[in-house]
């Protein structure tokens, strides 16, 4: 059975940190690109950041570029998403993704940037 377990989210102030994790289990992580995405009231949801199967290569939003950091654990079946400078435009509920030839979603996590 498939399951992409989202963790980590929560209640920050502007300006603050958060790192979100996702634990897969049921299907070969290290052959699948991780990826996290996002969706905020009443919005589409977006890509935020991915990372290829053996981490060698990211990319981001141009809305998180430099302030948040994707990366995996392929011997732990985890993708980590390091939140930094949070802004309240970043309050959103945001998924784990996991894409081959097949896709898989998490259930989600909320984070809230507020004061």
């Amino acid at each position: 059975q498939v399951q992409l377990v989202e963790s980590g989210g929560g209640l920050v102030q502007p300006g603050g940190s958060l790192r979100l994790s996702c634990a897969a289990s049921g299907f070969t992580f290290s052959l699948y690109t991780m990826s996290w995405y996002r969706q905020a009231p009443g919005k589409e949801r977006e890509l935020v950041a991915a990372i290829t199967r053996a981490g060698g290569s990211t990319n981001y939003a141009d809305s998180v570029q430099g302030r948040f950091t994707v990366s995996r654990d392929n011997a732990k079946n985890t993708v980590y998403l390091q939140m930094n400078s949070l802004k309240p435009e970043d309050t959103a509920i945001y998924f784990c993704h996991a894409h081959n030839r097949v896709q898989y979603w998490g259930q989600g996590t909320q984070v809230t940037v507020s004061s």
